[in-house]
């Protein structure tokens, strides 16, 4: 007896869970956890092709010190975070990785203009590799900041929602960091990696004008003698 009533409080607790979305928070939970997987895999991806990228410009355009300074230091930063999958967990800290994230993006779009003066660079056969591995990972990364995005927005608006929201509360699950729209904009335009330009020849400069002529010195003897005088 005691078993089959065990055993009905079992299913009745099923049941219950099962409609007051439970089980709906911990499928998308698991997916925001397999979302941000693959943006820090993608993340650590960029930051594995910096040092190459800096040491392979460094060979040419040594002078320009102080991009390749702002690109090693911004590559320091993020190696500095723990990113880890308890980073959605801690908005503090996941606001400040998506910082320091969106600084090495500025610091790469910055050395890549740089590039553009520097025609020997841009026809190495190492840079032109490394140039298609970070346009790759660039693309990659967006594809699966996306699928973030959208996982967090749909947990967030299940954890709002009546009658999940109580189920959240009684089993603590808060809301996830999102993206921000401000940084989402700065850190989803990749850094400009097109090397098949050339830069352009600097335009001519305007040719000089003509000097003009001077007027002619007045001449009193040679106007009377026209005049008949």
């Amino acid at each position: 007896m005691i078993r089959k009533f065990a055993a009905f409080l079992a299913v009745a607790a099923t049941l219950a869970l099962t409609g007051c979305g439970y089980n709906d928070l911990q499928r998308q939970d698991e997916g925001i956890k397999a979302a941000w997987s693959e943006v820090l895999n993608q993340y650590q991806r960029r930051a594995d092709l910096v040092p190459n990228l800096v040491n392979t410009v460094k060979g040419y355009a040594a002078q320009e010190q102080t991009v390749l300074t702002e690109v090693t230091n911004a590559r320091a930063s993020v190696a500095g975070i723990k990113a880890t999958p308890e980073l959605v967990n801690d908005p503090v800290a996941f606001q400040k990785f998506i910082k320091a994230q969106g600084e090495l993006t500025g610091a790469l779009s910055r050395l890549m203009l740089v590039v553009e003066n520097y025609p020997n660079l841009k026809s190495d056969a190492l840079f032109r590799d490394l140039q298609s591995q970070l346009e790759g990972t660039e693309n990659r990364t967006t594809v699966a900041r996306n699928r973030y995005i959208k996982t967090v927005q749909e947990f967030n608006t299940t954890v709002r929602q009546f009658p999940t929201n109580l189920t959240a509360m009684l089993f603590k699950m808060d809301v996830k960091p999102n993206f921000a729209v401000e940084s989402e904009g700065a850190i989803s335009a990749p850094p400009k990696v097109d090397f098949g330009k050339t830069p352009g020849a600097p335009a001519p400069a305007p040719a000089p004008k003509a000097d003009a002529k001077p007027a002619p010195a007045a001449d009193p003897a040679g106007d009377l003698l026209k005049k008949g005088y």
